[in-house]
């Protein structure tokens, strides 16, 4: 198994002085991510799907073996709500083909008012083409279902677990062959960081749960203040402490102390 740890997004401010060099400019932000970690999830393609001209030219600037995840536009999964998902998906899949070997994961996150519609999830998922990894995040609690767990493993799509709070809001399904995870918020201090305790309990959850050989994707949403950077790299140490393969995860620039 490898553990491939990065946070959702690198361009924000307050990442200077703790993974970024004050003297680094905001144009070479990218290429500095890509050093300290090997996979980011680009979580901006939710509120505007960028230009395949946007997604060849990070390509060009990404070194070897480094994987972005790509969350799909919100015209999908919000606007059209799954419906007639066709045409979104075909201009989200040619678009996003401009990062060549670097594409990862595609993200669905359902809106929490969405309630389950297993058919329509999988009507929307067989518009991806085959070997695309497409992992779903639903948030309205009528998902969790035999129905809805079938539907994903199917489709050989995974079901994003997911953590607010440091607790579980999604059921621990393993439905494919890889997983994805996502750390929207923890209950350490300083807010929003995550404690010892609680990357140690998913670590064993990851290890416990997919075999050797298998890739799992984990991506730190709370970016406030860097607690994202500096929750990935101490998950990424609790990871491999625990005998985990983990992907590049160095230390950041500026330490503070780790919450418990």
């Amino acid at each position: 198994m490898t553990l491939l740890v990065g946070t959702s997004g690198w361009q924000y401010k307050s990442w200077r002085g703790v993974l970024y060099p004050a003297g680094c400019p905001m144009r070479l932000w990218l290429e500095e991510y890509a050093r300290h970690f090997a996979t980011v999830e680009l979580n901006n393609a939710f509120y505007r799907l960028p230009t395949r001209e946007n997604f060849e030219s990070w390509q060009s600037r990404l070194p070897d073996g480094f994987v972005m995840a790509v969350k799909a536009s919100r015209y999908l999964t919000h606007v059209k709500r799954l419906q007639d998902p066709e045409e979104p998906v075909h201009r989200l899949m040619t678009h996003a083909a401009g990062l060549g070997d670097h594409l990862g994961p595609i993200l669905l996150q359902l809106p929490p008012s969405l309630p389950a519609d297993p058919p329509l999830l999988d009507a929307c998922l067989a518009c991806f083409p085959p070997g695309t990894r497409v992992a779903v995040e639903p948030r309205h609690d009528s998902w969790w279902t035999p129905a809805t767990r079938e539907v994903l493993t199917s489709r050989g799509a995974a079901l994003c677990w997911a953590d607010v709070r440091s607790r579980p809001v999604t059921p621990l399904w393993r439905t494919t062959d890889w997983g994805y995870v996502r750390f929207h918020e923890g209950r350490a201090r300083p807010r929003p960081r995550y404690g010892t305790r609680a990357l140690a309990t998913w670590a064993d959850r990851i290890a416990t749960t997919w075999p050797e050989g298998a890739d799992v994707y984990a991506y730190f949403n709370n970016d406030a203040r860097g607690a994202a950077v500096r929750d990935a790299v101490a998950f990424g140490e609790t990871a491999g402490r625990a005998g985990l393969p983990v992907a590049r995860v160095p230390e950041p620039i500026g330490r503070e102390p780790r919450p418990s």
